[in-house]
């Protein structure tokens, strides 16, 4: 644990205690969200190699699929040169984004928006139970 510790301690972290953190497929390297992490997600990641974020409009800790089942198994940390974003290459279950796609980013703008992503779950099947 005193490893892990370290790594906390070495973070920039921002006025509220978070930090950016830019999640990829550890096989394609394709970035599939964004999200942020306090402390005690970034220690849960560690703990438990599935990823945990702090959802800043909820104000709790989330494990990334607790509602889904689409979870993140971390393979790889990454820190930036100002220590200030974390990098997290990941074996992603079935797909990251809400919207039932692989990828967050899964649109891109050139002389308007245009979905380029794969669509690879029904959003609307899988988050039903709670809306």
């Amino acid at each position: 644990m005193e490893e892990k510790e370290n790594l906390a301690l070495i973070i920039n972290w921002d006025e509220k205690g978070l930090v950016p953190c830019i999640v990829q497929d550890f096989e394609t390297k394709e970035v599939l969200m964004l999200a942020y992490m306090n402390r005690e997600a970034l220690l849960k990641t560690l703990e438990t190699g599935k990823a945990h974020y702090y959802s800043r409009s909820k104000r709790r800790i989330w494990l990334k699929g607790e509602e889904s089942g689409h979870t993140q198994s971390v393979k790889e940390i990454y820190i930036d040169c100002d220590e200030d974003a974390i990098l997290l290459l990941v074996e992603q279950k079935v797909g990251a984004c809400h919207k039932g796609y692989y990828s967050c980013f899964y649109r891109s703008f050139d002389d308007g928006i245009k979905v380029v992503g794969k669509k690879v779950f029904d959003e609307e099947k899988v988050y039903s139970k709670n809306r």
